[in-house]
């Protein structure tokens, strides 16, 4: 089975959170980015990646990701925060 990514997006330092999961973080964190997804990201213009957890297998990401969507804004907040202190945008990172 393919694997999968975990990851967050913001539209600013400490602004609003989203968490999605997919199995090619390149292409989807693009379509965030150039508007071609519909929906909450688009609404708020969430276009920064701050944050992304590669895993081998697509349940596990998919299982991550579940798990993080359920816990506090803190939580989410202290794991950007750990990696990436500065909420830089990672996109290049991964490209």
């Amino acid at each position: 089975m393919a694997g999968g990514s975990v990851y967050f997006l913001t539209n600013r330092p400490n602004g609003i959170l989203y968490v999605g999961v997919t199995s090619d973080l390149v292409r989807r964190v693009y379509e965030h980015r150039s508007g071609a997804v519909d929906g909450f990201t688009r609404r708020y213009g969430l276009k920064r990646l701050v944050h992304f957890e590669i895993f081998e297998d697509i349940r596990t990401a998919i299982q991550r990701e579940h798990t993080v969507k359920h816990w506090p804004r803190a939580w989410k907040v202290r794991t950007i925060m750990a990696a990436n202190p500065d909420w830089d945008d990672l996109y290049d990172t991964i490209c």
